[in-house]
């Protein structure tokens, strides 16, 4: 992966440190296929114990993480910006690529052989890139919620819920919100709004819980006190909150993999994927005799 140097830049004797320790923190992540947020790599700094957790530390290390792209000291695609990303066209050089291109992409919707569908949901559209590992995995659709879901996209959920009730299949929209004031009440919102628009989907807290933050042992934060809702949370709770981007990728995903371990019937799944092998090397067969095919295609009278 590229460092490249922009800018001739002297870096302090700490802030050299602290880069040799996010090249290291990068690294492993890289290794499993993951890329950071800078959020998240300020996370396992803080988990490390080689920083405080305050937003005076996160901006001091974003600043020097900013200073060490540009002088070519940290590689620029290991920190992503998964809410921002240039969306355009992408076309084929001939129509035997595109046949070629979909025998690799190609995925039978292995789900609906399922008696349930199943959705996550997770509050930040910053761990859709993480989440998105087991969600291909499982074909299963994932919306980014974005704090509480617009009242749009909520009853749009609701209809597709109730479309796949007309289908005779259950739905479950497991949910994934950080453990703060806020974060635990959008799981009873969504509950809510979704059973309003005619939705019986079950909706499953799946993160974070107070069972995984004595598990995962992940970096506390005072608890809002200007939200709305601290003081029931406090009372519950206690005065600290916890974010979700501070668990690593595998234990997002694990949770999620978790979950469709108890919710799908494997044999289905496995008989799907044998069906779904067989059409993939069906459409390779047709590519590689896509000049044989419009040979015959032209000279049928039809």
């Amino acid at each position: 992966m590229p460092k490249i140097a922009y800018i001739d830049k002297k870096m302090q004797k700490k802030s050299l440190i602290k880069i040799a320790q996010a090249n290291e923190i990068i690294e492993d992540y890289d290794s499993q296929g993951y890329k950071l947020t800078l959020r998240q790599l300020y996370y396992q700094f803080v988990s490390k114990d080689l920083i405080p957790n305050n937003m005076k530390e996160y901006k001091k290390l974003g600043a020097i993480i900013n200073d060490a792209r540009l002088a070519g000291l940290v590689d620029w695609d290991a920190i992503e910006d998964r809410t921002r990303a240039m969306k355009g066209y992408y076309g084929h050089d001939s129509p035997e690529d595109a046949i070629r291109s979909a025998s690799y992409r190609y995925k039978e919707n292995k789900m609906y052989d399922q008696d349930t569908i199943v959705e996550v949901w997770v509050e930040k559209e910053a761990l859709t890139g993480i989440i998105r590992t087991a969600c291909y995995n499982w074909q299963l659709s994932f919306f980014a919620c974005k704090g509480y879901p617009s009242q749009s996209s909520m009853h749009e959920a609701a209809q597709r819920h109730v479309e796949h009730q007309n289908n005779d299949k259950n739905v479950i929209v497991l949910h994934m919100g950080d453990h703060d004031p806020s974060g635990i009440d959008m799981t009873r919102d969504i509950e809510e709004r979704l059973s309003l628009f005619g939705s019986e989907a079950e909706v499953r807290r799946i993160a974070l819980n107070m069972n995984q933050i004595n598990q995962f042992n992940p970096p506390p934060n005072p608890a809002k006190m200007t939200d709305s809702r601290a003081s029931d949370y406090i009372h519950e709770f206690g005065s600290s909150s916890w974010e979700l981007d501070a668990l690593t990728p595998d234990q997002l995903n694990s949770l999620i993999d978790d979950q469709i371990d108890t919710i799908y019937d494997h044999e289905v799944w496995q008989e799907s994927k044998r069906n779904e092998e067989k059409s993939e090397k069906r459409i390779r067969q047709i590519a590689r005799n896509y000049d044989e095919i419009c040979e015959f295609l032209d000279g049928d009278d039809y």
